[in-house]
């Protein structure tokens, strides 16, 4: 086999991993509503549920994969997902259905935060915001298919089968780890006892440089969960936009996202990471401030808002790559354990998004445009400030 077909299928298997957060909530974006009438509660609280477990579950990951390798981690967190997925299909309850939830980012969390150290085991940080950049093409494939695809799902059927396909999408990946090298040897893995790798988490939180960066990309991610949880109310409530019709507003982002990614993979090697991230975090601002400016007017229509948040969305192409290879970049040593709080904290804001929208669920659109306006005005700050 030629090292080129090794690359590519390196890059597929990374990039499907890496894709793994996005599958497991956007896939069911468009069933929110209906999943609300049938569970009677706050539907938002599935996705609180996830990343409680996601946030948490990543820094036991990160360490453990510091002491024994990548590899089987990996393993074992898809087995997880797949009985988390398995749980959720067979759900009654919103509280049956939040602890499943609960369970399945036990098992996801360890692909995308994984696929991360994989990537800093093997290039620096030019290279490796370039290798992210492409990654991200890849991974924004599920963010385009998955609500496309729930939303025709639940045409046909109930929400329940779409976590079934999450279950079955969960096996196929565990058996494509057998493709995937170990990169984390035995003679660079950690030595000390698991406890103190706790203490490596706080030496990170006090590392200035890296959470610097890491800030960054959390605030950003606030943004993007706003969006993520309170779009399917605000679309398909709000402006009668038909489930199967709301994965095309959706995917619509990601093909920003993805557009992005690509000319990063050039820009990396033409502009210092901080140049990048000044110019993508006050684009993102502004339009987040002009989302809010839709949301008050009182004339807000759907064009207003497809418009401003793909602009805001798109930047994620720049953002996550560029701050997590530069946060990274810093700390070599322990990037397992460092890859796995980027992680906690920027999927784990999505918490903050998810409960502020489930807590003001009567004026969602003005409380999801409030949030991503504030958050990415954080973001900004924290690569402008000196």
């Amino acid at each position: 086999m030629s090292s080129n077909k090794i690359n590519l299928s390196l890059m597929l298997i990374l990039g499907l991993l890496m894709a793994f957060t996005s599958l497991s909530t956007d896939i069911y974006l468009p069933a929110m509503p209906q999943m609300e009438v049938d569970l009677q509660g706050n539907v938002e609280l599935t996705i609180t549920g996830f990343l409680i477990g996601f946030t948490i579950a990543q820094l036991v990951w990160g360490a453990i994969s510091d002491r024994i390798g990548r590899k089987i981690p990996l393993y074992i967190g898809m087995c997880l997902f797949i009985i988390g997925s398995i749980g959720c299909a067979l759900s009654t309850t919103i509280g049956q259905i939040v602890f499943w939830r609960v369970f399945q980012a036990l098992g996801a969390c360890t692909a995308p935060m994984l696929s991360r150290a994989i990537v800093r085991d093997m290039f620096r940080a030019t290279q490796a915001a370039q290798i992210l950049s492409t990654l991200t093409l890849i991974m924004a494939v599920a963010p385009i298919v998955g609500p496309l695809l729930g939303g025709q799902l639940i045409r046909f059927s109930t929400w329940h089968s779409i976590f079934w396909l999450l279950a079955i999408i969960g096996a196929v990946m565990f058996f494509s780890l057998f493709a995937l090298k170990e990169t984390h040897h035995k003679e660079k893995r950690a030595a000390t006892p698991l406890w103190a790798a706790f203490r490596t988490y706080i030496n990170l939180l006090g590392n200035k440089v890296f959470m610097k960066y890491t800030l960054c990309v959390t605030f950003f991610y606030v943004a993007a969960y706003a969006f993520i949880a309170g779009s399917p109310k605000v679309y398909i409530n709000d402006f009668g936009i038909e489930p199967q019709y709301y994965g095309y507003l959706f995917g619509l982002n990601i093909i920003g996202v993805m557009t992005l990614s690509f000319f990063n993979r050039k820009l990396v090697h033409q502009y210092s990471l901080d140049q990048l991230l000044k110019v993508s975090t006050l684009i993102a601002m502004l339009a987040g401030i002009a989302l809010l400016i839709v949301a008050l007017s009182g004339a807000s229509s759907i064009v207003g808002i497809v418009i401003t948040v793909f602009i805001m969305f798109s930047m994620n192409g720049i953002i996550a790559a560029c701050s997590t290879a530069a946060a990274l970049d810093g700390v070599p040593q322990v990037a397992g354990s460092a890859s796995a709080l980027i992680g906690a904290l920027q999927y784990g804001s999505g918490i903050i998004s998810s409960l502020i929208l489930a807590w003001f669920a009567d004026s969602s659109f003005i409380t999801m445009a409030a949030i991503i306006a504030v958050s990415c005005m954080l973001c900004a700050l924290m690569v402008w400030k000196k």
